[in-house]
């Protein structure tokens, strides 16, 4: 991440500037976020009654199956919702696009002042999703899963991350900031219980791991 950090960044005049970047960068999050998962000890009692399945195949499946960004209200669309949502100080334009404003990244703590460098992430994946029982469900319950809003499934975090995360389970991929990770864990499952997708036996041994810890 320093290199794609750099690239966004670009190269700095003075120490004194460094200094004052490194002291945004580090600062804890200050805005709203997500709404609060399930606790730890929730968490790892769900996943004491869950019995591993075998993931399913990505056969079928496509991103315009699971409809985003839908509308929430006016010209503001699910995106532009949690972008004003997670950001400080964001201001938006008639569209509701963001135009400015502040975001911390959890997952990696960056901090940015471009929307264009924030990705909203699905904490549960949508071809994860799929894989685990979404292949199942009407183009509705799809839509209300991509864009809820309501449990900590979206949260607007650094592009790069995000698409370097992909749709991988906690088995395979975790936040790189680690002090975030037991926080993730409980979003994970709160969303997987909450929809009744399944779990495979390495996800669910990642998820206990974690949540072991915390």
């Amino acid at each position: 991440m320093t290199t794609v950090y750099a690239r966004r960044v670009g190269v700095l005049a003075s120490a004194a500037a460094l200094a004052a970047l490194t002291s945004l960068v580090s600062a804890p999050a200050a805005q709203a976020a997500p709404p609060a998962p399930i606790s730890a000890s929730a968490a790892r009692a769900y996943l004491a009654t869950v019995t591993p399945r075998t993931e399913g195949s990505t056969s079928g499946y496509s991103r315009d199956l699971f409809p985003h960004w839908s509308t929430v209200s006016g010209t503001c669309n699910t995106r532009e919702t949690v972008l004003k949502r997670d950001g400080v100080n964001v201001v938006q334009d008639s569209s509701c696009a963001a135009v400015s404003g502040s975001w911390y990244s959890e997952y990696d703590g960056a901090t940015w002042t471009a929307a264009s460098d924030l990705d909203i992430d699905h904490v549960v994946p949508l071809a994860e999703a799929w894989r685990s029982g979404a292949n199942s469900w009407t183009t509705s319950k799809r839509q209300q899963f991509a864009n809820d809003r309501t449990r900590p499934q979206l949260i607007a975090v650094t592009d790069n991350v995000n698409q370097a995360k992909g749709d991988l389970d906690p088995g395979k991929w975790l936040p790189p900031r680690t002090a975030y990770r037991c926080t993730y864990a409980r979003m994970w499952v709160d969303v997987k219980q909450y929809w009744g997708l399944s779990m495979d036996s390495g996800e669910k041994n990642a998820l206990v791991g974690i949540l072991n810890g915390c």
